[in-house]
C-alpha cells in the first residue's frame, strides 16, 4: 500500500468542491410563504460520549398555520433530518414533503391542521461549536422536547400533537417522546410517525468511506478534511453508522486499514453505546408509534453482494490518469476488495491504495440489503462541476446502495438484512411498506394517503364509530354511503365531505335534525375514501371502501 502524494494532490482539490448530501433534493415550486424562525433551547442538558462537559442543545421552529381558521389548534411537528452544516432550511424541510405535483404539508394546512417546523441549525453554546444538524440525537431530542412543550403552551385548545420524524429526525422524535414519559414530562401526543428511520443503524458503504477519508487524508485539505470531520465523523454519523471506517484503521495511521479488523463495526464509543442507550429508553407508550417506510419487505436487494460499484480511469490531465475500482460489501463468510485505486503518471505507477472487507458466517453485506436507497452521486453533489468527479459519476455502474435497512426502518433486532421481516417482531402498530426499494424519505402518493389517514384518524376510535353515536352501516359500500345515528343521540346538524386519499374534497353534504338511517346516495368510482363527519364540535373519520 503505497501513498498517492502526487495523484493526491492534483485530485484532492477537485474532490472538495461537491458538496454532499444524502437525502434528496426539495422540489423547489412547493417551498412555502416565510413568516417568522423562533429559537428554541432545550431545558436539560446533554453531555456526550466524547464531552467533558454537558451543553444545551439548540434549534429554530417555524409556524405554518393552517389555510381554514389561521389558529394554532391542530399542530403537527415535522423534525429535520441528517443534515451537516445546515444545508436543508426550514423551507425545504417543507418542501421535502412533496409527491406527484401536491405536497403532504399543504394538503393538511388546506383540513385544518398547522404545521410546525423544526430544524437543527449551527451554533456556540458555552464555548464550544455544535453542528445541530450532525449532533449528537440526544441532545436534538431534548430540543424537542422543549418545543413540545412550547407548542403545547402556545396552541389554542386540548388537540394533541401529531409529531412526523423523517430519517434521523425519528430517532430524535422517539428519544425525545420516549425521555418526556420517562420523567413524567406531559408531551400531549397522539401519533407519531416514524418515517425511514435508522432504529438500528445506517449505512454508508465502507468503500465510499475509505475513499473520501483517503483523499482528505493524503493531502490535508481543510475543505475535504472538514467533510471528513462534519460528516463521517459527526456524532450523530458515529451513532448511526452500522460500518465506520475508523474501526478499520492501522493503529497510527489516519487512512491504511489494519488487515486484522475486516468485519463491520459501528464507530467505537459511539454505535453501541447509543444503540444500548436508545433500547434502554424504548418506544413512547402514550402515543400511537407507526412507521412509514421506503425498503420493500419481500427480501429483494438494491443488488447484490460484492457488485462492482464502478471500475474506470480517470483522466487528471494529459500526464496522469488514475484506475478505481469500488465494490459492495461480499456475501457471507467472504472477503472481498471495497476499494482500489492506482496512479499511473505518463503511464507508469507512481502508488495504490486498496482496502477490503469481510462478512461474517450467514450475514450478507448490508450495501445491497433491501432499504431505502442512497445514491452515490447524491453523495458527491452530482460532481459539482468537477470534471473528474462527473466522470467518476458516468462510469458507476451500481449507483443506488441500501442507506437505510428495511429491517432498521422497521426496529426489527435481526442482523440478517435481507430477511423477510416478520411485523409481529417490530413495535409498530401500523406500517406503510412500497413493493420496491425507493430512493430514501421519498413520499409517494400511496405512501402520503397512508399518513394522511393516520392522521385524520383520532388514537383510540375505531374505524368504523364517532362516539358510539354514529356508525357505518355498511362497508365495503355500492351506490349509497349508510350512517346510523344512535337514539340517544343529541345531534342537531351534521355535516360530512368525502375526500380522496390524496386528500381531494369530492363530495360535502349537511343534515339539520339528523335521525335514525342517513342515506347518502353517491356514484364513486372503485376505491378507497376518507368519509370526515362532524357535529360542529367533534370530527370523526371513516375509511370507506367503495366496491
Amino acid at each position: 500500500m503505497k501513498k498517492l502524494s502526487f495523484f493526491a494532490l492534483v485530485l484532492i482539490f477537485q474532490f472538495t468542491q461537491a458538496q454532499f448530501r444524502f437525502l434528496p433534493t426539495p422540489d423547489a415550486s412547493h417551498y412555502p410563504e416565510r413568516s417568522v424562525v423562533t429559537p428554541i433551547v432545550a431545558n436539560v442538558a446533554y453531555q456526550g460520549y466524547d464531552e467533558t462537559q454537558a451543553y444545551f442543545g439548540e434549534g429554530e421552529y417555524e409556524i405554518f398555520l393552517d389555510l381554514v381558521n389561521g389558529v394554532l389548534d391542530q399542530p403537527i411537528i415535522v423534525l429535520d433530518g441528517f443534515d451537516p452544516g445546515d444545508g436543508r432550511d426550514i423551507g425545504a424541510l417543507y418542501a421535502s414533503l412533496s409527491f406527484d405535483g401536491d405536497n403532504l404539508a399543504d394538503i393538511l394546512r388546506a383540513e385544518g391542521y398547522d404545521i410546525v417546523i423544526l430544524n437543527a441549525p449551527q451554533y456556540t453554546t458555552d464555548g464550544k461549536d455544535i453542528d445541530g444538524g450532525g449532533d449528537y440525537i440526544q441532545r436534538n431530542g431534548l430540543v424537542l422536547a422543549a418545543l413540545i412543550e412550547e407548542i403545547n403552551a402556545q396552541k389554542v385548545g386540548n388537540a394533541e400533537l401529531v409529531v412526523l420524524g423523517p430519517s434521523m429526525g425519528g430517532l430524535i422524535a422517539r428519544y425525545g417522546l420516549a425521555y418526556m414519559e420517562a420523567n413524567s414530562i406531559p408531551h400531549e401526543t397522539r401519533l407519531y410517525i416514524s418515517f425511514d428511520s435508522p432504529h438500528r443503524g445506517a449505512n454508508i458503504p465502507i468503500s465510499l468511506q475509505y475513499l473520501i477519508n483517503y483523499f482528505a487524508q493524503q493531502n490535508g485539505d481543510p475543505q475535504a478534511l472538514a467533510i471528513v470531520d462534519g460528516v463521517l465523523n459527526s456524532p450523530a454519523a458515529k451513532e448511526m453508522l452500522i460500518d465506520h471506517y475508523t474501526v478499520h484503521l492501522l493503529n497510527g495511521s489516519t487512512f491504511e486499514q489494519d488487515p486484522n479488523k475486516l468485519l463491520p463495526a459501528g464507530a467505537e464509543d459511539f454505535r453501541d453505546a447509543f444503540q444500548t442507550e436508545l433500547d434502554a429508553l424504548g418506544f413512547p407508550q402514550e402515543v400511537r408509534n407507526v412507521t412509514m417506510i421506503n425498503g420493500n419487505a419481500n427480501g429483494i436487494g438494491t443488488g447484490l453482494p460484492g457488485a462492482e460499484i464502478v471500475n474506470t480511469n480517470l483522466v487528471i490531465d494529459a500526464l496522469t490518469d488514475v484506475d478505481v475500482a469500488l465494490y459492495f460489501t461480499p456475501e457471507a463468510n467472504q472477503t472481498n476488495t471495497v476499494t482500489d485505486l492506482t496512479a499511473y503518471f505518463i503511464g507508469i505507477p507512481v502508488g495504490s491504495y486498496s482496502t477490503e472487507a469481510q462478512q461474517p458466517a450467514e450475514i450478507d453485506g448490508v450495501d445491497a440489503s433491501p432499504g431505502g436507497t442512497g445514491s452515490i452521486a447524491d453523495a458527491l453533489g452530482d460532481g459539482g462541476g468537477n470534471p473528474v468527479l462527473e466522470q467518476f459519476i458516468a462510469a458507476l455502474q451500481q449507483e443506488l446502495y441500501s442507506f437505510i435497512p428495511t429491517m432498521s426502518a422497521l426496529a426489527i433486532e435481526n442482523s440478517d438484512w435481507f430477511a423477510t421481516p416478520n411485523l409481529n417482531d417490530s413495535p409498530f402498530v401500523n406500517t406503510y411498506i412500497p413493493s420496491e426499494n425507493e430512493p430514501h424519505v421519498t413520499v409517494t402518493a400511496e405512501s402520503a394517503a397512508w399518513a394522511l389517514n393516520e392522521i385524520r384518524l383520532p388514537l383510540g376510535v375505531s374505524e368504523n364509530t364517532l362516539d358510539l353515536d354514529i356508525s357505518l352501516v355498511e362497508n365495503p359500500v355500492k351506490d349509497a354511503i349508510r350512517l346510523s345515528i344512535s337514539p340517544n343521540s343529541q345531534i342537531s346538524n351534521l355535516s360530512a365531505q368525502i375526500f380522496s386519499l390524496t386528500g381531494e374534497q369530492i363530495a360535502s353534504k349537511i343534515w339539520n335534525q339528523p335521525q335514525g338511517e342517513l342515506v347518502w346516495k353517491q356514484q364513486l368510482p372503485t376505491g378507497i375514501y376518507i368519509l370526515a363527519v362532524s357535529d360542529g364540535k367533534v370530527k370523526k373519520e371513516f375509511k370507506v371502501v367503495v366496491q
